[in-house]
């Protein structure tokens, strides 16, 4: 197990630290918990930045993008793949989860500063309806209901390995310029969105608890 570990670590780059605080994150809730608790949301950037998981460590603090990335590098600290879901939008930022499955069921972990497009529980069958499980939370602040499509396949963030995504010192915004490239999946029909409604105002007060103000 121990010559596993430091093959691994040698593999990703991170030093035995970094590894360490990602092994310590056993199961996908804790590691949500540690996106919550100790990951600031990163509003000083102003989204100018795309942090690496060792820069997320190193300054505390990602947005959505970036929380995704820590997110799904701890998943492969646990064993299992680091993937990623791209959620578009319209009149609105996109979303990004880190994805991981139990059971066959998918669930998903992400950074956001609204509290109804973080965790989800793996009971979802398919991508598409862990996808629509975002729809109703997902808002701009005129209130309206901008979710629109997601990636049609996971993203393998292994493809990126060569490059050292986890571990870089410097920005990885090829990462996001990928997603906004490959195939996406609408969720709605023209004649569904033609018919959205505006938030509920309890629902939408509810999704902006605890927001950090740009």
């Amino acid at each position: 197990m121990r010559y596993a570990v430091r093959k691994m670590i040698t593999q990703y780059g991170m030093t035995k630290a970094e590894w360490r605080t990602l092994r310590h994150l056993r199961r996908p809730e804790q590691v949500q918990r540690f996106l919550d608790d100790d990951i600031a949301y990163n509003i000083e950037t102003g989204g100018e930045t795309c942090y690496s998981p060792r820069l997320v460590l190193r300054h505390g603090r990602a947005h959505c993008m970036e929380g995704a990335l820590l997110a799904a590098a701890a998943l492969r600290a646990q064993g299992r793949p680091a993937l990623l879901l791209d959620l578009e939008s319209v009149r609105d930022d996109d979303h990004v989860l880190a994805l991981f499955q139990e059971q066959g069921c998918w669930g998903a972990l992400a950074k956001s500063n609204y509290s109804g497009l973080r965790y989800r529980e793996p009971v979802f069958r398919t991508l598409r309806e862990l996808a629509m499980s975002y729809f109703m939370h997902y808002f701009n602040l005129k209130g309206e209901r901008t979710l629109r499509a997601f990636s049609t396949r996971p993203v393998r963030l292994r493809r990126f390995d060569p490059r050292g995504w986890m571990a870089s010192e410097v920005d990885v915004w090829y990462i996001p310029e990928y997603l906004g490239e490959i195939a996406h999946t609408d969720l709605l029909t023209s004649a569904q969105i033609k018919r959205l409604t505006k938030m509920d105002k309890r629902l939408f007060e509810a999704g902006q608890h605890g927001t950090v103000a740009h």
